[in-house]
């Protein structure tokens, strides 16, 4: 014997409590299948808001970080471009001394020669 066949009240009640609950399921998919792209959607949004708000926060920390390094880089490559020039000056300096020095014996020694090439010295007693 079929259940069909068997018109016990139980089971035509279990039936139909078993009918409900599916048609009640069936709406409560659909209800879910229209809302629960736009919840998780929403959720996702908040979620990513609520960790990307300290992550902004850090970066723009970062970001100034990186902007006072840049800065003190800048005043050191300044620093060093003066401290070059002034050791350029200082050599160009030296340059000129040892040349006139080198100037002065050439003229001393030029004397020296034209004073031999003259004769003897005479001393006055």
């Amino acid at each position: 014997m079929r259940l069909d066949e068997r018109r016990d009240p139980d089971v035509e009640a279990a039936l139909g409590r078993a009918r409900l609950q599916i048609e009640a399921l069936a709406l409560t998919a659909d209800e879910l299948q229209s809302a629960l792209p736009e919840a998780v959607g929403a959720a996702v949004r908040e979620g990513v808001r609520a960790e990307a708000l300290p992550v902004a926060r850090q970066l723009a920390e970062v970001r100034g970080l990186m902007n006072r390094a840049l800065g003190r880089l800048e005043r050191l490559e300044g620093d060093l471009l003066a401290e070059r020039h002034a050791r350029v000056d200082d050599l160009g300096l030296l340059v000129d001394l040892v040349g006139q020095g080198w100037k002065n014996v050439d003229e001393r020694l030029l004397r020296i020669e034209e004073a031999v090439a003259a004769g003897p010295i005479r001393r006055v007693a």
